[in-house]
């Protein structure tokens, strides 16, 4: 359940939502499988977290936990996409370029015997029993804190490194999907320029603004777009949005190259003069673009467009950091 705040009082178990692949990794003696949260295979596309899983001491058991994958010292979504390709190759050379670790934060099963029926504060006792015993590289234990102070100050510095922190009850025992917690993503504001619009579907009237931050050259790069307008001002805005049409509206990346967003239908998209400054929640930031669709704020007549540049972006902490983080 995605809530504003963490829980406050006793029986709550604090953890970092990490923002990678979730994954269940199971082994059987010589037989190791992962498996994403909608149970896909993806063992064929981390062939080094399978050999490294398949080495430990530990023949049989079985670990919840995320993938993840650091790149130059920074968490990397984009990496960790990179590897759902068909061809075994590359997906061969990219294990080895930037290797993948299992961060784990829960074992469900141990030397054939199933804990799922076991309350949360024993499982985690077994699972760091676990790791003291199967300590190598590219095996993680993800942090935990009794401590609700602990758990904002993680909120708090981790900037876009973690995608928010989780709640869990100690008392309570195994329970799939996010019935037995409460998740607090990660929201943070920027300003953005709007530097194009899209026609609703069906509709001569705006469905999303086209957003854009100024990079180091002074270019406007397409950065996410926002489409929740109130339904009673887009008649006026669509009127308003009209008479600034004027191209080119990104001067440096602008849609319609390849983007998670595209599809045939939204592959037109009208250019405006760069003179609005909307300021949007955004949860993270991939590749420099908003993962997600943004959530809109406000308009900003009082912010000069070129003060929208990508440093106002909160930094990420890096894993190094993070480290020392969870440590104090």
């Amino acid at each position: 359940m995605l809530a504003a705040e963490l829980p406050e009082g006793s029986g709550w178990q604090y953890e970092p939502k990490w923002d990678g692949f979730r994954c269940l990794a199971w082994r059987n003696g010589g037989e190791v499988t992962l498996t994403s949260k909608s149970g896909k295979p993806l063992a064929r596309y981390f062939p080094e977290v399978v050999e490294m899983l398949g080495g430990l001491k530990t023949t049989r058991f079985l670990l919840d936990g995320e993938l993840i994958i650091s790149v130059d010292d920074a968490l990397s979504f984009d990496a960790l996409q990179l590897r759902l390709h068909p061809a075994e190759s590359r997906v061969r050379r990219l294990s080895k370029e930037t290797p993948a670790e299992l961060m784990a934060f829960d074992l469900l099963e141990l030397d054939g015997k199933s804990l799922t029926e076991i309350p949360l504060f024993a499982r985690r006792k077994e699972l760091e029993q676990f790791f003291r015993k199967n300590e190598t590289d590219r095996l993680q234990l993800s942090p935990m804190t009794l401590d609700r102070e602990v758990a904002l100050r993680w909120l708090e510095r981790s900037g876009g490194a973690l995608d928010g922190v989780i709640a869990k009850r100690s008392d309570l025992e195994y329970r799939s999907g996010e019935r037995a917690m409460i998740k607090v993503k990660q929201q943070r504001t920027a300003d953005c320029v709007v530097g194009g619009f899209r026609y609703a579907e069906k509709k001569k009237e705006v469905g999303s603004l086209l957003l854009g931050l100024y990079d180091d050259q002074g270019l406007l790069d397409h950065v996410g777009f926002t489409s929740a307008i109130p339904a009673k001002e887009r008649p006026q805005l669509t009127r308003d949005l009209k008479a600034l049409i004027e191209p080119p509206g990104f001067t440096g990346n602008a849609p319609g190259g390849p983007s998670r967003w595209n599809t045939e239908r939204t592959g037109k998209w009208e250019p405006l003069k760069p003179e609005l400054v909307v300021e949007v929640r955004y949860d993270q930031v991939t590749g420099q673009r908003f993962r997600h669709g943004t959530g809109f704020l406000r308009w900003r007549p009082d912010k000069d467009p070129r003060q929208c540049t990508f440093d106002q972006l909160a930094p990420e902490l890096k894993p190094s950091e993070l480290k020392e983080l969870f440590g104090a």
